[in-house]
């Protein structure tokens, strides 16, 4: 079992039991809700879980709509692994293997909320915003130092470590961010009012 980070109080909430692979293997429609509240780390760096996309292979808006490709190979593998992906080019984005093997669904990590390391997401970010730091997936990626070597890490092993959130907080839903297929699926998910989102759910 990995042990929880260290860290002041200042800035680290109270963690969850740690998150295992087995979490994974559901719908990803439950998992994707499941995970808002859940502490996110890479190297005992990041934060909260406030927002997530759900993708589902049925859907052309996912990566794994058109079949296996040798990037999107994790996405069909069994799940709790990482699938990371370049963004127009310039940015890495993460996302979870949900369901099982050959289903090839995921989560993508939208947004979190900063709670550990933030020292070092200032220093990779170039800026002291906290609002700012993680507020997209491409942000979010930069501010905890995950690249392309992440994809087809478990999710349950370090240096990534995923724990359960102590509470469950207000949920939003809404239609996902920055998409041209499926626009109309409302499988967009965060916390309701957090000023860390990348963009605010419709009132």
């Amino acid at each position: 079992m990995a042990q929880k980070p260290k860290s002041t109080p200042a800035e680290a909430p109270r963690l969850g039991k740690p998150l295992k692979r087995s979490f994974f293997d559901r719908s990803v429609h439950e998992v994707a809700p499941d995970l808002i509240g859940a502490t996110f780390l890479v190297g005992g760096v990041g934060g909260i879980i406030v927002e997530v996309e759900a993708y589902h292979h049925t859907e052309p808006a996912a990566h794994s709509y058109n079949g296996p490709t040798p990037r999107n190979q994790v996405m069909f593998g069994p799940p709790g692994f990482a699938y990371v992906y370049r963004s127009y080019g310039i940015h890495w984005c993460v996302n979870f293997v949900c369901e099982q093997a050959g289903s090839a669904s995921a989560v993508l990590i939208r947004a979190i909320e900063p709670t550990h390391g933030l020292a070092a997401m200032r220093r990779r970010r170039g800026l002291g915003d906290e609002r700012a730091l993680c507020s997209g997936p491409g942000k979010l990626c930069e501010a905890m130092g995950i690249t392309i070597a992440h994809s087809e890490l478990p999710l349950d092993r370090p240096p990534i470590a995923l724990y359960a959130r102590t509470e469950k907080p207000e949920i939003a839903t809404g239609i996902r961010i920055g998409i041209t297929k499926a626009v109309e699926l409302p499988w967009r998910y965060g916390v309701m009012g957090s000023r860390f989102l990348s963009k605010p759910f419709p009132m």
